[in-house]
């Protein structure tokens, strides 16, 4: 069975541009990258889980922040390994270099017997949608163009 996760899609405007909120996976596999590598805020969801609340606490755990309170779902997607990604979109504002994420632990380096703790995040940060686009693993980007086309009221 595939896995689940839910995550949140925060966005907000400046100007006549759309920015929106990224997050990018901390740990030793994730250090050194970029491109591709940012995700919304989400996190793994139990079979028959409340996605809305679980993509709430997601947010919440790896960001510090509170979650908008008002939130539309976009239609999931699948990334690559088969995980099933559903988001919800909210408008919101918050300070990326303000992060405060959950850990977690890992031996490291591998086979050591030497225990680790990381961020789940290690970093946060704003932006435009071209950006974005080259920054979130691939199988999220569909969740920009949803975007796109619900602020666009289609």
């Amino acid at each position: 069975m595939a896995k689940i996760s839910a995550g949140i899609l925060l966005h907000r405007r400046r100007g006549n541009a759309i920015e929106v909120f990224l997050v990018h996976p901390g740990g030793p596999f994730w250090a050194k990258r970029d491109e591709g590598a940012w995700s919304i805020p989400k996190g793994e969801a139990e079979a028959g889980e409340d996605l809305l609340a679980r993509a709430k606490t997601e947010f919440q755990e790896e960001t510090g922040f509170a979650p908008p309170r008002e939130l539309r779902a976009l239609a999931a997607v699948k990334q690559a390994g088969g995980k099933l990604v559903h988001a919800f979109a909210g408008e919101g504002e918050c300070d990326a270099g303000a992060i405060k994420s959950n850990t977690f632990e890992l031996e490291w380096p591998p086979r050591s017997g030497k225990r680790r703790r990381f961020p789940e995040v290690d970093r946060a940060q704003w932006f435009d949608l071209a950006s974005a686009r080259r920054k979130i693993n691939a199988g999220q980007a569909p969740l920009l163009d949803a975007l796109e086309r619900m602020l666009a009221g289609c």
